[in-house]
């Protein structure tokens, strides 16, 4: 039992359910998102836009063409990875609330690598470019992480406090960057660093299916791809897979089993991490092509959002990824059609996440009434 009051001869707890049935994990989420739009419609009507009308510009912004597409795809990239970054850390029923500063982190050193290496290899080719940023990527985010997994480990600070703290270091440490040290002397005094050299820039994928010539579409997709893969490897076919989800489900248990949890706990922020950082170096090196202040318009924020209502599946988080990438391009239609405020798809993001987390609580917990 977690909780009871007591009304005149009623008792009323909340109880945790023994077994919660596969159709409801499967109909949360898809309820969640209903009643998402239900209340979202109701925004839209109460400033005066029929909901319909709204849905339907919204939709034909994101899927309606090849390019709305090619741009939701574009979107998607730093979903899916920032993504499965925090399904990583969430199997392990860890809070990894930082995927926007490790998203910056990753940027600063992807942008550092795609500026100063010719000083250090003369003349470096698009190979070495591309693997010692998505190195560098890699790396700095999850050390960035790996610091909040240490203080986790040995010392039980909250790992959503510190994540989130130093999202804010992170930001303003890209923010110093881009305003003294590494500003671009030709940018007419705005933050931006120089342009990254043709061959550190990330390649476009090829026009497949229905991306039209001349897309955003970059490697980063692949990466992601990769990434899912790797990840669902790594959790239906390995020992180590295995021990991160026992020590979710019961430390204690898996403790008194032998199993390493400061280490698991610092391995797993790391590679949490460096996954974020590597959707930061997407963004520099494959859609900016140089450093600047709001690289991320929340990537970070929102692929807590999606890791949770993919239930922390990595092939389930790559279609989640691709519909709020959609709703990214959306909130960007309805303000040029509506001349609405884009920070619409934000609200119904919340809504969503808001939506999903009471359905996981009613899918968990049961309300009882008894006579005392």
């Amino acid at each position: 039992m977690v909780s009871s009051v007591k009304i005149g001869k009623l008792r009323i707890s909340v109880e945790e359910r023994l077994e919660t049935s596969k159709w409801v994990n499967v109909a949360s989420p898809v309820i969640s998102i209903v009643l998402a739009l239900v209340v979202g419609a109701l925004i839209f009507w109460a400033n005066g836009v029929s909901p319909v009308v709204a849905y339907v510009d919204m939709f034909n912004g994101a899927f309606g063409s090849g390019y709305a597409i090619s741009e939701t795809l574009v979107k998607a990239i730093p979903l899916i990875l920032a993504g499965l970054g925090i399904a990583m850390a969430g199997k392990m029923k860890l809070w990894n609330i930082g995927g926007e500063g490790q998203i910056y982190m990753g940027a600063f050193a992807a942008a550092g690598v795609a500026l100063y290496l010719h000083k250090v290899i003369p003349h470096p080719g698009a190979f070495t470019y591309i693997s010692l940023e998505l190195i560098a990527g890699f790396l700095a985010g999850g050390i960035w992480a790996m610091i909040t997994g240490l203080l986790k480990a040995y010392l039980n600070v909250n790992e959503i406090i510190s994540t989130l703290m130093m999202n804010y270091i992170a930001i303003f440490w890209v923010d110093w960057l881009v305003n003294s040290p590494w500003r671009d002397p030709n940018s007419l005094g705005f933050p931006l660093s120089p342009q990254f050299p043709d061959a550190a820039r990330l390649p476009r994928t090829p026009g497949l299916f229905l991306l039209p010539h001349g897309h955003r579409v970059h490697l980063g997709l692949v990466f992601g791809i990769v990434a899912a893969f790797i990840m669902w490897l790594i959790f239906a076919k390995t020992k180590w897979g295995f021990e991160i989800e026992a020590i979710g489900h019961n430390e204690k248990a898996a403790r008194a089993a032998g199993m390493n949890i400061a280490r698991n706990i610092v391995i797993v922020m790391l590679v949490s991490g460096g996954l974020a950082g590597i959707a930061g170096m997407g963004e520099v090196s494959g859609i900016i092509h140089r450093l600047q202040r709001q690289i991320s318009p929340g990537y970070g924020y929102t692929a807590i959002i999606v890791a949770w209502l993919a239930r922390l599946d990595p092939w389930a988080i790559l279609l989640v990824s691709f519909l709020f990438g959609g709703l990214l391009v959306a909130g960007d239609q309805i303000q040029m059609a509506l001349k609405l405020p884009s920070a619409i798809s934000f609200i119904i993001q919340a809504l969503i996440l808001f939506f999903v987390v009471g359905s996981d609580v009613l899918a968990r917990y049961k309300l009882v009434i008894s006579r005392r």
